[in-house]
C-alpha cells in the first residue's frame, strides 16, 4: 500500500458511493489544491511543496458532504482551529502534513460549525471552488 504523510492515513478504509477511500480524494485534492484555495492569511506561504497549506476547513466540509459524519478543530493560534474529519471511528486529517514533524492532538477537540465557518465569504468560495475542482476531477458530484 502507498504510504501517506496525512493523519489517520492507515485506517482510513471507509468507503464512499464510488467505492473511494479518503486516500484516493487525498490524491485527488493533491491536483486541485493551489494558492487559490489556501486561507488568505497563509497564501504567502504556500508552495505545491506543502500544498495542504491553509486548506484544512473547506477540504474537511468537502469531505463531510462525501462521507458524512462531524468536523473537529483543533485550536491553533489567535482563535482559529485545524479542521478534521471523524467518521464513525475513523479519524483523520487530509491537511495534516502543512505541520511537518509538529504532532498535533486530535483528542477533546470541539466540534466544528459548517454555517459559523461559511460566515465568512472568501471561506465560502474557496469551498465552492475546491468543490468544483474535485469534482470535474472525479467525473461526478462529490455529494452523497
Amino acid at each position: 500500500m502507498k504510504e501517506y504523510k496525512f493523519y489517520g492515513w492507515q485506517t482510513a478504509d471507509i468507503m464512499d458511493s464510488h467505492g473511494r477511500t479518503p486516500r484516493e480524494y487525498y490524491d485527488l485534492l493533491a491536483q486541485v489544491w493551489s494558492a487559490e484555495t489556501c486561507a488568505p492569511r497563509l497564501r504567502q506561504d504556500w508552495t505545491p511543496e506543502n500544498r495542504t497549506l491553509g486548506q484544512c476547513s473547506i477540504t474537511a466540509f468537502l469531505i463531510q458532504d462525501i462521507y458524512g459524519g462531524k468536523i473537529y478543530g483543533i485550536p491553533r493560534d489567535n482563535g482559529n482551529f485545524h479542521c478534521f474529519n471523524v467518521v464513525g471511528d475513523c479519524v483523520f486529517d487530509l491537511t495534516s502534513e502543512q505541520f511537518g514533524e509538529t504532532v498535533l492532538d486530535y483528542t477533546n477537540c470541539p466540534e466544528q460549525n459548517r454555517n459559523t465557518h461559511f460566515e465568512k465569504t472568501e471561506k465560502k468560495e474557496r469551498y465552492e471552488l475546491l468543490k468544483k475542482r474535485l469534482k470535474e476531477k472525479c467525473g461526478h458530484s462529490t455529494e452523497r
